[in-house]
């Protein structure tokens, strides 16, 4: 009985303070950057060869692998100190000063003249983003537990469908002097400037995003204590019992900040989460270099159009996928075990992309758009894992250690995205080199 009371008083207490917006979302719960991190992908190759940097065709990969990975690098460095942000002043303000950040820097990265413009923009912009570690927190807060996993499922699929509709946004819009002479100059801006085009439109689609975000309401518990709130809740206690432990149960607080690195559930999801996202940058990266590379050095030839157009349909084949065919399997195998068989196939189906470029005409074209889709719904398996493994990271911390908690997630998964592009392109400019090879041929 005695603990129902104190279990009821410190709700009382911590959640129904009218002056906290954090309690304003509970007493409403108890009543009933992928665009802008993918779009770059179709036309990077061809951003860094008119810069002239690379001394030879072969060289060009490896220096996009550095403009790719630039925004992962700035976002592993801040993530962290983002959170904790978070964790202190809310997660609204972060999210509309990463809006910002996002409207700016890659605005200035489509107005981009040479190779250290475009590594700068790019890394400013993933150092002064940090949206995503707030908004999985958030989602996770402004859900009643049983939307949790709902929530968290948006945020993932809709990372998903920005990594395929950024990068056809990408592939459509770029040089549009070139696809659309009869609507563009070459003296126009965007003749001068070919890839600002989907920059600019990114920036916009954020600009309306960020309005529309003034009206969020806050999720972090800020409570104002004051003496005469301390005077009447000891009266209405009538003792100080109750108010001791809760009081105890505060300066537990630090102690559970220094131990969230030995928090093994939280730990051990964020390493399972890098793995994959890893993988996923690596082949986002390198598919693109692949598909534009000429036909000599292995690749297809294709058009920023051409990838646009292949990225465009796996993309409507992903939705279809997800509404009709992933429910039914999920719940007749369970997600572990699609993630597994997903995980199989993905092995010779990444291997048959060098025999898929032997081709030439129609049959090229089929396979390539088949392998591109059958890939994307493999992606889609592990949007499931990766939906779990953000319930298993919200849920293994309280909500003041949330951003923080986060924040390790972002700072760890942005270092291995950061050493996907950059370790993928510097491996397929390597294997350019190596096309007629005795020993590992390109």
């Amino acid at each position: 009985m005695a603990k129902n009371r104190e279990s009821f008083l410190k709700k009382l207490v911590w959640e129904y303070d009218y002056n906290c917006p954090g309690c304003e979302i509970d007493h409403l719960k108890d009543s009933n950057p992928a665009l802008p991190i993918s779009s770059l992908f179709p036309f990077l190759y061809f951003m860094i060869r008119d810069f002239n940097i690379a001394k030879r065709e072969e060289d060009i990969g490896f220096y996009a692998g550095y403009v790719g990975s630039s925004f992962m690098f700035g976002r592993a460095l801040t993530s962290v100190i983002w959170g904790m942000i978070a964790d202190r002043y809310g997660r609204k303000p972060v999210i509309m000063s990463g809006l910002i950040a996002l409207i700016i820097f890659n605005t200035l990265f489509g107005l981009s003249t040479n190779f250290w413009m475009a590594l700068s923009t790019r890394f400013l912009l993933g150092s002064l983003c940090g949206i995503l570690g707030p908004m999985r927190a958030y989602a996770s807060e402004v859900c009643r537990k049983e939307y949790q996993a709902l929530g968290m499922s948006i945020i993932s699929t809709a990372w998903g469908i920005g990594l395929v509709v950024g990068p056809a946004l990408g592939g459509f819009l770029a040089q549009p002097a070139e696809k659309f002479p009869h609507i563009f100059s070459k003296e126009s801006l965007f003749g001068r400037f070919p890839y600002f085009l989907p920059c600019l439109l990114i920036s916009i689609f954020t600009l309306g995003v960020s309005v529309l975000c003034y009206w969020l309401p806050e999720t972090l518990h800020m409570h104002k204590e004051n003496k005469e709130q301390d005077d009447l809740w000891e009266v209405t206690v009538h003792g100080t019992d109750v108010k001791e432990k809760l009081k105890k149960s505060e300066e537990k607080g630090p102690t559970q900040q220094q131990s969230l690195l030995k928090n093994w559930p939280l730990m051990s999801s964020i390493i399972v989460y890098c793995v994959f996202q890893l993988h996923d940058m690596a082949y986002s990266e390198i598919f693109s270099l692949w598909a534009i590379s000429p036909s000599e050095y292995g690749g297809l030839g294709y058009s920023t159009a051409d990838v646009g157009e292949v990225l465009a349909m796996s993309g409507l084949g992903l939705l279809l996928f997800q509404l009709f065919l992933y429910p039914p399997m999920e719940r007749a195998l369970g997600p572990v075990m699609v993630s597994r068989i997903g995980a199989v196939l993905s092995i010779p189906l990444l291997s048959s992309y060098p025999l898929i470029a032997m081709l030439s005409g129609v049959g090229l074209s089929l396979l390539v758009n088949c392998a591109s889709l059958f890939k994307n719904v493999l992606c889609m398996v592990e949007v499931s894992i990766t939906t779990g493994l953000f319930l298993l990271q919200n849920r293994a911390v309280t909500q003041q250690q949330r951003g923080a908690a986060n924040g390790i997630s972002m700072s760890a998964m942005s270092f291995f995205k950061a050493v996907g592009p950059a370790g993928g392109g510097s491996l397929f400019s390597w294997a350019l080199k190596r096309q007629n090879d005795s020993f590992l041929p390109g």
